[in-house]
């Protein structure tokens, strides 16, 4: 077992911190002030194959691992978790066409996918389906043998009115998980519209909104794998999307960590330096070693991932609960240690703060991945 990147990873994180301290990092504190969605930069990211990362290279796309996916969000979100975590959902899409889409399908969507010529989003959540995927209730009704006519909503869409591709799951069967399907809703489709953008605690730098269905024709050919096929097309994909909402959590946390040794370097009170204080040497010793567990669950997780290890999505479950709660504490942390300064929009930790709380909920909450983890535990124990 090697704990080191190999020389292939260590290039790959150099690409992803260079482009990040370049176009993230001084822009990130404005597009949160101003809830800009940095279509431009995320484009450029694209540029550097970063919006098809596990995606097939013969459509364009980066044909990289998982962990070399953790390892690349970690770094975009070092400079920006939310504009970081965008990119992870719009990945997850295109995976999702590549995986799972027939040769048509892949041909149709995946250039402009891998491009970002097409931004895409994710839309599982519901009204009244959150943590209770399975029970969503937006229609797909087939009509004739090449149209559904889509009815419904989803809450809480990343992207909102900005996308352009939208991976919709909708029923086209009876109640539960076999009645879902995944299908491709292009932006200008007849009947699709969207609420207003979300006012949110953090995540400003992506627009978030209702995405509305009124009878939406959708070509039975922008279908994603088989009817029936959409639950389990979610649930895969979340497995992914759980290890790269932790990675974004790494690079907040480590972001808010840097900060707090350089303040702690600097600042000086009671005739000492802050980091001459046990109280404070404890603290950011505390701060870096949870980090490096966190850090060393992610990457567990994204190489049972890679393996098909029939453990992956108990370990990705475990990555996703445990990195997400102690990066968000080593972010408030870090506030801590700043004082009243930390509380300023001067300095980056109360938007870290704001940015990675909302990772303990999304793509499953921390307690949805209690169940999972105890669920595969049992499971393992009566066997």
């Amino acid at each position: 077992m090697d704990f080191q990147l190999n020389e292939e990873q260590r290039a790959i994180q150099d690409m992803a911190r260079a482009f990040t301290a370049e176009h993230f990092t001084p822009n990130a504190a404005r597009w949160d002030e101003e809830e800009i969605f940095p279509v431009e930069e995320i484009r450029k990211a694209a540029e550097l194959g970063l919006a098809g990362i596990y995606v097939g290279e013969e459509h364009g796309g980066s044909g990289l691992t998982r962990l070399d996916a953790a390892i690349i969000f970690e770094e975009l979100s070092a400079g920006c978790p939310s504009t970081a975590a965008y990119i992870s959902i719009h990945n997850m899409v295109s995976w999702m066409v590549d995986r799972f889409g027939s040769d048509e399908v892949r041909a149709r969507f995946l250039p402009k996918l891998t491009t970002m010529e097409a931004m895409a989003s994710y839309c599982l959540t519901e009204p009244g389906a959150g943590s209770d995927a399975a029970s969503l209730k937006t229609k797909a009704v087939p009509e004739g043998n090449s149209t559904f006519r889509m009815s419904g909503a989803k809450a809480f869409i990343s992207g909102g009115p900005t996308s352009d591709v939208y991976a919709v799951m909708a029923r086209t069967g009876g109640e539960g998980a076999g009645g879902v399907s995944c299908l491709l809703v292009e932006k200008g489709t007849d009947g699709l519209s969207f609420g207003k953008k979300e006012r949110k605690m953090g995540w400003h730098s992506q627009h978030t909104s209702m995405v509305n269905f009124e009878d939406c024709p959708v070509p039975r050919d922008n279908l994603v794998g088989n009817e029936g096929d959409g639950f389990k097309i979610a649930m895969a994909g979340l497995d992914g999307g759980r290890i790269n909402i932790a990675a974004c959590s790494l690079g907040g946390a480590r972001a808010a960590l840097e900060a707090a040794l350089s303040y702690a370097g600097d600042r000086a009170q009671f005739g000492k330096k802050l980091n001459e204080f046990q109280a404070i040497q404890f603290k950011l010793a505390d701060m870096a070693t949870e980090l490096d567990a966190a850090r060393l669950m992610v990457h567990r997780a994204a190489d049972s991932l890679d393996r098909k290890d029939p453990q992956a999505t108990k370990h990705c479950a475990m990555a996703k609960r445990f990195a997400t709660d102690i990066c968000s504490k080593i972010c408030n942390e870090a506030l801590q240690i700043h004082g009243g300064y930390g509380y300023l929009g001067d300095f980056p930790l109360e938007r870290l703060v704001r940015d990675l709380r909302v990772h303990q909920i999304l793509e499953g909450t921390n307690e949805i991945m209690r169940v999972i983890i105890a669920r595969k535990l049992l499971a393992d124990w009566t066997e």
